[in-house]
């Protein structure tokens, strides 16, 4: 592979915004946090149904009782976390990933202040898109493509590798295998840094379910990505809307519908393009059409939909946080990904879209409901994970 060479304002984007989970375009708030309207009918079931649908980032290699991330995990129930090695705002490594060692115990502490009951999310999908880095001691690895142009037993040898490292340092959900068909070879963000495994949709499905099958064997939930298919993008949802309407084809939904329909996909994971075939204009994870009509009805997916990173360009650029955080619920994901690793940091993310969340159930706008169900999805999930390791 030669992209860092033939690509490097692509290398460089993928360090600032984290592919896949983008960081958070949310100017620089007040550190006083907001409170609850007290006209506003809350019950403590509602507060940890939503902050059990939130999936967060935040700044520390270590954490103790004074971080924001406790006070978001204690006081706002706060139930899965994304982990970066580099932070964005300050253009400095080393945001949440230092060493083994280092990782392990963060990983620890956070989960015994949140008494064992978070998910903790990364992307390791190996290659371009790497957390856990040989530099800071992790081990090597390949890319899907690089790996699956090997063979069956280098894409075995790559998960083994990635699953065993995550397991040692308590993470437990990967946002990887990329099933992204590799359509387009030229799309900015898959096909040029080898995501892909392949422009066959019959091999991705081959490689992807060992990818599930070896990860779940280490207690590492999968998450399949970018639904309904990103690879044959020719612009980057990172910067902004990119429209696949014209480039998209049918064949982009084979690797979903046959994992899902032999019951082995816990996680999916929807893109922000639009794709006007669906039926509307709107990117995917804001889309009731492409979430609940074609994944969940037709598709037939039961499992937690989490949207890439709410503030990656697609979105910021054309809806307030708020907004998407709205439309996401309704379109019927379960999982909001906010990373807060953008052009800035906001230490009150949390509480601002938790009482947000709760206008919208005052109001009606949502259904604490609905909100109910995507939080017994997460739960249910979450309860899957030491049964694969009994």
């Amino acid at each position: 592979m030669t992209t860092t060479k033939l690509f490097p304002t692509l290398i460089a984007l993928l360090l600032t915004c984290g592919l896949s989970a983008c960081g958070q375009n949310v100017p620089d708030q007040s550190n006083e946090a907001p409170t609850t309207p007290t006209n506003v009918n809350v019950t403590k079931q509602l507060r940890e149904d939503i902050g059990e649908m939130l999936l967060v980032g935040f700044r520390g290699t270590s954490v103790d009782d004074k971080s924001t991330i406790v006070r978001d995990i204690r006081d706002y129930h706060v139930g899965n976390i994304i982990l970066f090695e580099y932070d964005a705002p300050t253009g400095t490594r080393h945001r949440n990933i230092q060493s083994p060692s280092q990782l392990k115990q963060l990983c620890t502490d956070l989960q015994k202040y949140a008494g064992g009951n978070l998910l903790i999310g990364v992307d390791q999908e190996g290659g371009n898109v790497t957390r856990l880095r040989t530099k800071d001691g992790f081990p090597a690895t390949k890319s899907a493509e690089a790996s699956a142009q090997a063979g069956d037993k280098a894409v075995e040898e790559n998960v083994n590798t990635i699953a065993t490292e995550l397991n040692e340092a308590g993470i437990n959900l990967n946002f990887a295998p990329c099933v992204d068909v590799n359509v387009n070879p030229q799309c900015p963000v898959i096909g040029r840094l080898g995501r892909s495994f392949s422009s066959d949709p019959d091999q991705v499905v081959h490689f992807a379910r060992t990818w599930i099958t070896l990860q779940r064997k280490q207690g590492v939930i999968s998450c399949l990505k970018h639904f309904p298919g990103h690879g044959s993008a020719k612009g980057d949802t990172h910067a902004g809307l990119v429209d696949v309407t014209n480039t998209w084809q049918e064949e982009e939904l084979l690797p979903y519908r046959e994992l899902i329909g032999s019951g082995e996909v816990d996680m999916v994971m929807v893109a922000h393009v639009v794709n006007k075939q669906f039926g509307d204009n709107l990117p995917a994870s804001l889309s009731p059409l492409v979430v609940t009509e074609k994944l969940r009805n037709e598709l037939g997916f039961n499992g937690v939909v989490v949207t890439d990173d709410l503030a990656m360009g697609a979105i910021a650029k054309q809806y307030g946080f708020e907004e998407a955080l709205k439309m996401a619920i309704q379109a019927g994901c379960d999982l909001l990904c906010i990373s807060n690793n953008g052009s800035s940091y906001d230490p009150n993310m949390v509480p601002r879209a938790v009482e947000a969340i709760l206008r919208f159930v005052k109001d009606g706008t949502l259904s604490a409901d609905a909100i109910h169900t995507s939080a017994q999805r997460i739960r249910a999930l979450k309860a899957t994970i030491n049964k694969e390791l009994d």
